[in-house]
């Protein structure tokens, strides 16, 4: 994982990459001076996600596409974007969602959880259980957020239900493109 991290970026999708984390760590170390700390504590869940598509080795189009979505879906949380835009939230956790399944799938596959088995369908299934899996448990944060520390945070069954659908539908679509595409860098260091 290290020599992934380490390798110098070659190309401009590999650049931009980098800088969207660079800025992503930026925004991080102001908000601690600048907004409260539920915020701060919001926007910083998302670098292990940002540093961890490095680590990994994805390919350059996918560790951007996943940098940033997933500091949007966190900058939209801050911005309040998900009560001021209808529909937002929806958008949101279908792509984070899907990003986090592939990166899922990826380290389940590094770790030896699942086997590359060459099946077509290996990838969907897997990408969409980790997809729902996951959507689970940030419905659980949310819950956690909303009882223990702000009622400011929105939790109803129905946004709950639709949060985890949505969630499912990226993860499904991930796999379905996991399954016919390569997630990881050809160069890509051994783990």
């Amino acid at each position: 994982m290290y020599a992934n991290l380490k390798r110098p970026p070659r190309t401009p999708v590999e650049w931009t990459a980098d800088v969207v984390r660079a800025v992503a760590i930026l925004i991080v170390l102001v908000s601690l001076f600048a907004l409260p700390a539920t915020d701060t504590a919001v926007l910083s869940m998302a670098l292990p996600a940002v540093m961890l598509s490095r680590m990994l080795g994805l390919r350059s189009g996918v560790d951007l596409v996943t940098c940033v979505t997933v500091f949007v879906a966190a900058g939209s949380n801050v911005l309040d974007l998900y009560r001021a835009w209808t529909g937002w939230d929806l958008v949101v956790h279908a792509a984070c969602t899907g990003v986090l399944a592939a990166v899922a799938l990826i380290v389940l596959e590094d770790s030896g959880v699942i086997a590359p088995t060459g099946r077509r369908r290996t990838p969907i299934v897997v990408a969409t259980i980790a997809g729902l899996a996951l959507s689970a448990v940030w419905e659980m944060v949310e819950w956690f957020g909303y009882r223990f520390i702000t009622d400011s945070i929105f939790v109803t069954y129905d946004d709950t239900i639709g949060d985890m659908a949505a969630g499912g539908i990226g993860a499904l679509v991930v796999g379905i493109l996991a399954s016919r595409i390569r997630l990881i860098r050809s160069d890509r260091a051994a783990l």
